[in-house]
């Protein structure tokens, strides 16, 4: 066989093809970041969210505690108090003071939580309202 060479021939391309393809890649490298730039966004957003939850869900444990140990402490204080009345009237208004104050501190520790899930909730959400604020353009 003849030495043949298959050769193809010198093609070039035109400035204008070239052109709108490198717009292209560009184009696209630029999407890209966009997008990377959005999902990095989103991942400090939910860190933050999380973080300010998990502070809020901490507080939150902490004022039940309290909340139980007073009551424990107030329940022994009443039987202690209970046992050492010395006639039925006594204990009857022993009875009625216990369940009045209880009554109040219970009221009083509802409130107090239900401010602090109220707290937390909104200190969880603040970082996702300002990241779709910022994203959005919204002020």
């Amino acid at each position: 066989m003849a030495d043949s060479k298959f050769e193809l021939p010198g093609v070039e391309v035109p400035e204008i093809f070239r052109a709108f393809t490198e717009k292209g890649v560009q184009q696209a490298k630029d999407t890209y970041a966009r997008f990377k730039a959005a999902a990095e966004g989103t991942t400090d957003l939910l860190e933050d969210s999380y973080s300010s939850a998990s502070k809020g869900a901490a507080e939150f444990n902490l004022k039940a505690l309290d909340a139980l140990r007073e009551n424990v402490n107030a329940a022994f204080d009443y039987t202690r108090e209970l046992f050492a009345a010395k006639t039925l009237s006594e204990a009857v208004e022993l009875s009625s003071s216990h369940v009045r104050k209880q009554f109040e501190a219970l009221s009083a520790q509802a409130k107090d939580l239900s401010e602090a899930a109220q707290k937390a909730a909104e200190a969880a959400a603040e970082p996702i309202k300002a990241g779709m604020a910022k994203s959005f353009n919204v002020q």
